[in-house]
C-alpha cells in the first residue's frame, strides 16, 4: 500500500489554501482558492457562506488528485475565527451572510454593555474584553435579524457557528464546534468549557442554536461532498488558524512566541498569563492530555492595510512592497485604526490617523510608514507578552507578509529581538496537518519537536536610543487616534 497522505485545508479571511503532506512531514502539493468580501455600510464586512464552501471545494479538487485520494488517512481544518454564520439545521441553507471577525456594526451595543458593568463579567468568564470582534455580539445581530423572538433557535430548527462548525456541518452529523474555536465566541467559560448561562442571557443567544463543544481531534463528521477524496474519509484535527499556525512552530515548548501577518495579526504564546492588561486569554487546543491555555494579542490591520493602500494608489500589493524597500518614513507615522484599535488598547473608538505630512510627502514615505506601523504594532504586543510570560528574545514569524525581508529587518530593529521567519509560509495549513498526522499516528510528539523548521533570521540593528525615539513617536501617534479621554494612558 502506498503512503498514507495529511490533506490539510486552512479557510482564511482572503482564501482557502489546501496542502498534501506525506509521512516525513514534506508538503507533496498545494493549491489556493480566493474569496472575496463585502463591505455594504462602513464598518460592516461579510462574506457569503457558500462562497467559503465552495472554495474549499475547489482548492482540494486542485490540489489532490484522483490517485493521491485513496492514500489520504486524514483531513486537517483551521480557519479563521469568530466569524459567525446562521442556518436552517433541516436544510443547511444559510439565512444571512457570514459576519466577518472585521466587522463592526455590534460597536454601538459593545458600548451599551459596557455602560451595565458586563465587560467584567465577559472579561472573567472568557478572558477577552468586551469587543466587536468577537462572536458574540455576532450572534446577537443575526438572530435579532432572522429570529427575533428566538422562537426557531429555543426549537432546535437553526444553528449557530463559527466557520468550523460551518464547514464541518456540510459533511452531516451532529453541530459541532472545536474548544479553540469556541473560546473565541466569548460565550464559552474557558475553565468549564462549556458555554456560559449568564452570557448566553447577557447577548440573547438560546442555548439550543449553538453547537457541542469538542477537543481538537473530535470526534468530527466524516468527509462528505469533497470530490476526488471518497465519502468518508475521518476529519481529525479542527483548530482555529492561529491556534494551528502556533503548533506548526512547535509552540507548546517554553519560550516559543509567533507573530502571524496575515489579514489581521495574532501575537500568541502558551501559557495562562492571569489577566494581564491588553492580552486575551484562550484555549490553544485539546489535543490528547487536555485543554492548553494561550495569551494572545489580536491586531486588526496589518496585511489588510498594505493592500488598501495598493488598492487606493491602483498598483499591485508587491509593487508597494518594493517601492518601500529602502525608504524610511521621513517622520511620517500612520496608524490603522480601521474600526478601531485591537491589541492592547482595545480601543473601538479610535480612528486611523497620519501624521507627520509635509508638501515634501510622496507616497513612498507612506508605503515606509505603513509597514513601521505593522512592526510597531506587532511589538506593543509583544511586550504585553513580555510582562505576561516573560522576555521574548526570539519572534517566530509567518504569514503572508513576512515575504517581505523589510518587514522582517523593520520588526527585528524596530523590537530589539531576534525576528526567525518561518522558511514555509502556509503555517496553519502545516499546523492542523501535524495535529491530524498525531491522530492518525503518522507520527509522534517527539518526532515533531525533532523535525527541522528552517527560518530566515534577522538580527537587530538599530541602536536603544534610536529604537526608544522612534516608539516614543508612534506612541505619540496612537495617542492622536485615541478618543481624548484615553490618550494619556499610551
Amino acid at each position: 500500500m502506498a503512503d498514507p497522505l495529511i490533506l490539510a485545508i486552512d479557510q482564511g479571511t482572503s482564501s482557502t489554501k489546501a496542502l498534501l503532506v506525506d509521512r516525513a512531514g514534506r508538503v507533496v502539493s498545494r493549491a489556493v482558492a480566493p474569496v472575496t468580501e463585502a463591505q455594504p455600510r462602513p464598518g460592516w464586512v461579510e462574506q457569503s457562506p457558500d462562497e467559503l464552501w465552495q472554495s474549499v471545494r475547489l482548492a482540494v479538487a486542485e490540489c489532490v488528485n484522483p490517485a493521491q485520494a485513496d492514500r489520504i488517512a486524514g483531513v486537517g481544518f483551521s480557519n479563521q475565527r469568530e466569524s459567525l454564520v446562521l442556518w436552517e439545521r433541516r436544510t443547511g441553507e444559510p439565512l444571512g451572510p457570514l459576519l466577518s471577525w472585521q466587522d463592526q456594526r455590534t460597536a454601538a451595543r459593545c458600548h451599551e454593555l459596557a455602560a451595565t458593568g458586563a465587560a467584567e463579567l465577559v472579561r472573567a468568564v472568557t478572558g477577552m474584553p468586551l469587543d466587536p470582534m468577537f462572536s458574540a455580539l455576532k450572534a446577537r445581530w443575526l438572530l435579532d435579524a432572522y429570529d427575533p423572538d428566538r422562537r426557531r433557535s429555543r426549537a432546535g430548527e437553526l444553528c449557530l457557528g463559527t466557520v468550523d462548525s460551518w464547514l464541518l456541518s456540510r459533511f452531516g452529523g451532529e453541530h459541532v464546534i472545536e474548544v479553540g474555536n469556541a473560546s473565541r465566541t466569548q460565550l464559552l467559560d474557558i475553565e468549564t468549557r462549556e458555554w456560559d448561562s449568564r452570557l448566553l442571557g447577557l447577548f440573547g443567544v438560546p442555548g439550543e442554536v449553538l453547537p457541542r463543544v469538542v477537543a481538537s481531534c473530535g470526534a468530527f463528521p466524516t468527509v462528505r461532498d469533497l470530490a476526488p477524496l471518497p465519502d468518508g474519509v475521518p476529519v481529525l484535527a479542527v483548530m482555529g488558524d492561529s491556534h494551528a499556525a502556533m503548533f506548526a512552530h512547535a509552540g507548546w515548548r517554553p519560550g516559543v512566541v509567533k507573530a502571524t501577518y496575515g489579514t489581521g495579526s495574532s501575537v500568541m504564546a502558551i501559557g495562562d498569563g492571569g489577566r494581564t492588561p491588553g492580552l486575551c486569554r484562550s484555549i490553544a487546543w485539546d489535543i490528547d492530555n487536555g485543554p492548553v491555555l494561550c495569551v494572545e494579542g489580536n491586531i486588526r490591520a496589518t496585511g489588510r492595510m498594505i493592500s488598501w493602500l495598493a488598492e487606493l494608489f491602483g498598483i499591485r500589493t508587491e509593487a508597494l512592497l518594493a517601492e518601500a524597500e529602502g525608504k524610511g518614513p521621513d517622520g511620517v507615522h500612520f496608524v490603522p485604526a480601521f474600526g478601531g484599535l485591537g491589541a492592547p488598547w482595545w480601543e473601538p473608538d479610535a480612528t486611523p490617523v497620519l501624521t507627520g505630512l509635509s508638501l515634501g510627502t510622496r507616497r513612498g514615505q507612506l508605503f515606509a510608514a505603513a509597514l513601521e506601523a505593522v512592526a510597531f504594532q506587532v511589538e506593543d504586543v509583544v511586550a504585553a507578552i513580555d510582562r505576561a510570560v516573560g522576555r521574548v528574545r526570539v519572534l517566530m514569524a509567518d504569514g503572508g507578509l513576512t515575504h517581505s525581508a523589510r518587514l522582517m529587518q523593520l520588526q527585528a530593529d524596530l523590537s530589539g529581538r531576534v525576528v526567525a521567519r518561518s522558511g514555509e509560509h502556509d503555517l496553519s495549513c502545516l499546523g492542523v496537518a501535524d495535529a491530524a498526522g498525531l491522530a492518525a499516528k503518522l507520527w509522534t510528539i517527539e518526532q515533531l519537536e525533532q523535525r527541522p523548521r528552517p527560518a530566515d533570521v534577522f538580527e537587530p540593528a538599530l541602536d536603544e536610543m534610536e529604537r526608544a525615539a522612534r516608539k516614543d513617536a508612534w506612541h505619540g501617534a496612537v495617542r492622536r487616534s485615541r478618543p481624548a479621554g484615553k490618550r494619556s494612558s499610551t
